[in-house]
């Protein structure tokens, strides 16, 4: 797990320094925060995030917005397939990093390694 805490720790914009952190950990889930921001235009804020993996290779990220509202964005082998909302779904790949757009202007930011199984 000590792979895992390091590639939980990153910037993101110079403008609006966010950072995914590791609070905890179990081996499989993992408690922290991650960049986001729940309206279009928002900057990105740290949002209290749960990481939980299963054994048939899928995952679920939990986030709770600033709104009160608990976003949930499930994976499939690190790539993210659905979410709690009904909304479109899509995502980008800059570097270590991926961020998770559900629209109209939600934003997520993770590190690709927290999505790698162990």
């Amino acid at each position: 797990m000590y792979r895992f805490a390091i590639a939980l720790t990153l910037m993101t914009s110079p403008a609006w320094a966010q950072e995914a952190t590791l609070s905890g950990t179990d081996g499989q889930n993992s408690l922290g925060t991650v960049p986001c921001a729940a309206i279009a235009g928002e900057p990105l804020s740290s949002c209290p995030a749960e990481l939980r993996h299963k054994d048939d290779g899928t995952s679920t990220l939990a986030v709770q917005l600033n709104t009160g509202e608990v976003r949930r964005i499930y994976f499939t082998d690190g790539i993210p397939d659905s979410s709690s909302s009904t909304a479109k779904i899509s995502y980008e790949t800059p570097g270590d990093l991926m961020v998770i757009f559900i629209e109209p202007g939600e934003v997520y930011e993770i590190p690709k390694a927290a999505l790698t199984r162990q």
